[in-house]
Order: structure tokens, then C-alpha cells, then sequence
């Protein structure tokens, strides 16, 4: 009779796709989640003012919902979207210079998971895409998992090199570019309008998807407003393949998780599905709450308070730098957004000097993660929205102790 235990006898389980353990983990939550103690002054994530949320506002609104159309509101709802909140989301981007109907958007959790849909949809193993260097981190990880070859196309301070990105579409037949031309992540800078067109005119010529993500765009402080990328493409004929991702996160809440995706009625369809088999439809309540929110409050001038907080914090963030960092370091003066992107002097390595900054108590995100290829180890990201002007000035201080100790 055998003594060996049941358990001795128990097959392993099957292994985890190759998916799975072929994409690592995002580099900036895991900076995150070390750095998320009390007493450390973050310019890690960016993270809306808690303090500017409208907790009165969303407070009345998903009181009205529940109370009004409690039944409703708690129910299983269309894939598509709150039929009111497409509605409000359309009359903002018609108001913006970008006319939309409301039948051409997907409500979706966050753009992120927009990003998500559009690598299911659009992308096959193998297909080539390309991304702005550096680039936000996060698609990275969407396309790893789509199993997709991810290409830099070489940018400098106005976005993609011109030449660059015309040979990369000759020389590589690409499927798509992603980019977020307005204040973008990780560097803060914008594309000016004449390169979008020019940029609008190589998609029409050469047959590339432009997935434009704009979560940004409307925490501008300074210059002027420059057309959506969307609208150049449509205005030279490639509307056709032209996808705009938007987001509520940075405006009114990122805990409601609303984002929305415009993109033409083929591709809307195949996101559509794509996201019935993910979640069958983003949640109903929080939907409803936002459309009730926009009907009865001024979201535009909820914006307007962020922008003049945010912007104070911005020029805090810029007047600190020249003491806190080394000699010889350079940085950009963002007209928006969330981020500053700056670079330490040669032979510096920020990832290096991370532990020592957090021993200081303050913290930042290392630029190397947001390169694709030849990372520039002296970079970094400074998000400067998430504290005071004087949190700020004492963050500054611990940081210039931490990189001259």
C-alpha cells in the first residue's frame, strides 16, 4: 500500500499565459507603492488635488440619480454608454472646434481601458506600432500584451521628428501612431498645430491609425488652445482612421473611472464588442451621476479654479528648480498639464538616486521606464499638481539635500 500523501501526488497547475509573464509590471506604480507613506513629498504620480474635488457637487448629483432613477441607475445598462452622458460629452467636443455625435462614442472605465479596446480590436501579434520616445508608460504594457512590436519614433521638444516618423511608415508599414500631443506624459510638451497637420497629412498618405489621447488638454495655463489632432486629420480627408480618447479623471474625479473613446462607426463597433466580453458596460450609476452633474453644475468653471490652483503650483514647481537641482541640469516650462520633464547632467543616473531622494523623504519617477529603447538614465518626471506651493518649496529643499549629499 503506497504511504505517499494526496498532496505529494497532485499535479502542478497549468502555467500562466505567455502574456502573462512576458509584460512586467507598470515601473511608475511600483515607484508608487514605495513611496506612498506618510511624511514623503511625491512629484511621482499624477494625482488630481483631493482637496479641489467638487464633493458637494458629485455629492448632489448621484443624490438626484439615486433618488430620481434609483432603479435605473442600478441596473445593468447599454455597452454603449449613459445615452445623456454621450449626449454631454458630444456638445463638449462640438463647443471644442471637434463636431461629434453622440453615436460615435463609447463610454469606457478611464481611457485607459479605451487603450485596451483599441489594442483588441486593431492590433494583430506581430503588427507594428508606434509611440512618441519618450512615451507614456502605461501603453507600453497594453501593447505588450496585444503581443504587438513597439517602435520610438525619435521626437524632440514640439513632438515627432517629421522625417523621422515618414521613414519609419515607409520603411515598417506600422498599423497605428499613439501619441498625446497635448501636455504629454512624461514630458509636459505640446505639439504645435503646424505639426499636427503635417502629421494628420502622413496618416492620410500612408495609411496609419492615429489614436490621439487627450487627458490633458483642458489644464492649460498658459499660450493659446491648438486644434485636436483629430480635427487636422479630419480636415485633410483621414478622419476615417482617426481615434480621440478622452477622460473625466483630470477634470472631476479619477475615482469614477469615466473616460470615452471617439472613433469612426467600423472600429466603435469592433470596441464595442470588444468590451462586452471585458465588463459588459461601464458602471451605470456612476454614469448617470456625471451627466446629472454636468446638466445642473458648471463643470467649465470647476476647471477654471484648477487651472489657477494648478497653474500656482506649475510656477512653484519651476521657480524651486534652479536650487534643487545640480548645475548643468535642464528642464521645460510645460504650458499645461500635469508634468515637468527634467534632465540631470551627464553621468547622473536618477533610478540611481531614487532611494537616496526617498531616505530624504521625497520622491519623483526615474525617465528611463518611459523610453522604449536607449534610455536617457538622467531623466525625470516632476508632477507638480498634488501639493501646495509651500509642499512644494520643502519638497524642493529635501530633494537638493538628497542629490548633493
Amino acid at each position: 500500500m503506497s504511504t505517499a500523501s494526496p498532496r505529494s501526488s497532485t499535479a502542478p497547475p497549468p502555467a500562466l499565459s505567455s502574456r502573462a509573464t512576458a509584460v512586467g509590471g507598470s515601473a511608475v506604480r511600483e515607484i508608487l507603492a514605495t513611496t506612498a507613506v506618510p511624511g514623503i513629498i511625491s512629484f511621482a504620480g499624477g494625482l488630481p488635488a483631493p482637496e479641489l474635488f467638487d464633493v458637494a457637487g458629485l455629492s448632489r448629483a448621484y443624490d438626484a440619480v439615486l433618488t430620481g432613477s434609483g432603479s435605473a441607475a442600478l441596473q445593468y445598462s447599454t455597452t454603449e454608454g449613459d445615452p445623456a452622458l454621450r449626449g454631454a460629452i458630444s456638445d463638449r467636443l462640438t463647443a471644442r472646434g471637434l463636431p461629434t455625435d453622440p453615436a460615435s462614442l463609447l463610454v469606457t472605465a478611464g481611457s485607459q481601458q479605451a487603450l485596451t479596446l483599441l489594442a483588441t480590436a486593431l492590433v494583430e501579434p506581430g503588427d507594428t506600432v508606434l509611440v512618441e520616445d519618450p512615451c507614456y508608460l502605461a501603453v507600453l504594457q497594453v501593447f505588450g500584451f496585444a503581443g504587438a512590436r513597439v517602435v520610438p519614433v525619435p521626437c524632440d521638444e514640439y513632438g515627432p521628428d517629421l522625417e523621422a516618423l515618414d521613414d519609419l511608415l515607409v520603411r515598417l508599414r506600422p498599423k497605428l501612431l499613439y501619441t498625446v500631443p497635448t501636455f504629454q506624459n512624461p514630458t509636459g510638451r505640446t505639439m504645435p498645430a503646424k505639426r499636427r497637420e503635417a502629421v494628420a497629412g502622413l496618416a492620410a498618405r500612408r495609411g496609419l491609425w492615429l489614436i490621439e489621447d487627450d487627458p490633458y488638454g483642458e489644464l492649460r495655463y498658459e499660450g493659446e488652445d491648438v486644434p485636436r489632432l483629430t480635427a487636422c486629420a479630419e480636415a485633410v480627408g483621414a478622419g476615417d482612421r482617426a481615434v480621440l480618447l478622452g477622460s473625466f479623471s483630470k477634470v472631476m474625479a479619477p475615482g469614477m473611472r469615466l473616460g470615452w473613446l471617439r472613433a469612426p462607426a467600423e472600429l466603435l463597433r469592433a470596441c464595442t464588442v470588444v468590451k462586452q466580453s471585458a465588463d459588459l458596460h461601464t458602471p451605470t450609476v456612476n454614469q448617470m451621476a456625471a451627466a446629472r452633474y454636468l446638466a445642473d453644475s458648471d463643470l467649465d468653471a470647476h476647471i477654471d479654479r484648477v487651472r489657477t490652483v494648478y497653474g500656482e503650483r506649475r510656477d512653484a514647481l519651476l521657480a524651486g528648480l534652479p536650487d534643487a537641482l545640480p548645475d548643468g541640469s535642464r528642464w521645460n516650462r510645460p504650458e499645461g498639464g500635469m508634468f515637468v520633464w527634467a534632465r540631470l547632467p551627464e553621468g547622473y543616473d536618477a533610478a540611481e538616486l531614487l532611494p537616496r531622494a526617498v531616505a530624504h523623504d521625497v520622491a519623483y519617477v526615474p525617465g528611463a521606464p518611459f523610453h522604449v529603447e536607449r534610455p536617457d538614465e538622467a531623466t525625470m518626471r516632476l508632477s507638480f499638481i498634488t501639493h501646495t506651493p509651500a509642499e512644494i518649496e520643502e519638497g524642493l529643499r529635501r530633494l537638493s539635500k538628497a542629490l548633493s549629499s
